[in-house]
């Protein structure tokens, strides 16, 4: 089968695509002012995200995104259409501390919790987590703060929902 133009009205769904977000670089932070995220298109101009951003803020994994494709055929995106409950984590090993530049090791700490991840890259071991909407938040939290307290890691929350922050 052959899918229909992506941008036509009667665009397939089911394929997956790359949404691209854009946004000022952080001082201090990678470089890059764009970020692709995998995501399945769910009609002509709407996608469900599909792995965990690691330098777009506001958006998790699961959600539900709007999107415009430019005359190059990349698709942009505008806003979200449905949250998906999940929240965006990232953390950093310290590479003085207890774990090292492992971001192994950084995983298997916070695996009990129920978290999915993925790491940046070897040269810099940022590991990116979905924190689902039914996970133990306030325990995620706590550990967090725990292992940042003791230098395991810097984190940061890049999507968090009401619940996560009333945790």
């Amino acid at each position: 089968m052959t899918p229909l133009s992506p941008s036509g009205p009667g665009a397939a769904t089911g394929d997956r695509i790359k949404v691209w977000y854009r946004f000022v670089p952080r001082e201090g932070w990678l470089p890059q002012d764009t970020e692709g995220l995998w995501a399945t298109r769910l009609s002509r101009d709407t996608a469900r995200v599909e792995n965990i951003p690691f330098l777009q803020n506001g958006v998790a994994e699961g959600e539900i995104v709007r999107f415009v494709t430019d005359a190059d055929g990349c698709h942009w995106a505008k806003e979200r259409v449905e949250a998906s409950g999940n929240c965006t984590i990232r953390v950093l090993p310290l590479p003085s501390g207890p774990l090292g530049r492992s971001a192994r090791a950084v995983h298997e700490r916070l695996s009990p919790f129920g978290l999915g991840g993925e790491v940046y890259s070897e040269a810099f071991p940022l590991v990116a987590f979905t924190v689902p909407a039914d996970a133990d938040l306030s325990g995620v939290k706590a550990f967090l703060v725990r292992g940042q307290d003791d230098g395991w890691w810097h984190f940061e929350v890049g999507c968090a929902t009401d619940a996560w922050r009333d945790a």
